[in-house]
């Protein structure tokens, strides 16, 4: 199936000059700057405003995706619960899943394979961009409900065990530092007479 069957696909909400915070803002604005590489969403520090009236039909919410359509990587973040009220700033596409589990659709879009192919559908020369339209055109898989959920559910641990797996590295690389450093003072107090 194509994207487009699968989800609504939109722009992020478009301002119409610069985003400048408003301490009144009832709204956290969501850019691209607060999404990370690793396709986590970072908005705790994200620009307040005053929406409109009759905007409230931009308010992300739970299982919506956030797609980086420029720059260098064009990864998807998942909304989780508790987001509050935010908005989508374009150039930052919305997509919202009604035929896929959400949290599949953001595996399957940040999975190297489909990374490699949206870089060949992005367009331009200094900026690379993908436009909604190409987004909608992608070919998605779509297995029934219980394999989406146990191709999270492993992406889930599979994540987990590069996370610890880390935190173990940076661990055994302390311990390591802190027995040569202890043997080198150990070593200097026995050398001095």
């Amino acid at each position: 199936m194509i994207l487009g069957d699968l989800a609504e696909v939109q722009m992020g909400y478009p301002f119409r000059s610069r985003v400048e915070h408003d301490p009144r803002g009832t709204v956290a604005v969501v850019q691209m700057k607060d999404m990370d590489d690793a396709g986590l969403l970072q908005a705790d520090e994200a620009i307040r405003v005053v929406l409109p009236p009759g905007k409230d039909h931009h308010l992300l919410r739970p299982g919506d995706l956030l797609f980086r359509s420029r720059g260098r990587s064009n990864g998807a973040a998942l909304v989780a619960e508790g987001i509050g009220r935010s908005v989508l700033a374009a150039p930052m596409l919305l997509i919202r899943p009604h035929r896929v589990l959400p949290a599949y659709l953001c595996w399957y879009l940040n999975a190297p394979a489909t990374q490699a192919q949206l870089s060949a559908l992005s367009e331009g020369t200094s900026v690379r961009m993908i436009s909604a339209e190409a987004l909608k055109a992608l070919d998605v898989p779509l297995p029934s409900p219980a394999v989406q959920q146990r191709i999270v559910q492993a992406a889930t641990l599979a994540d987990r065990e590069q996370s610890l797996m880390a935190r173990i590295a940076t661990l055994r690389q302390r311990l390591t530092d802190h027995i040569l450093m202890n043997n080198v003072h150990l070593s200097a107090k026995r050398a001095t007479p």
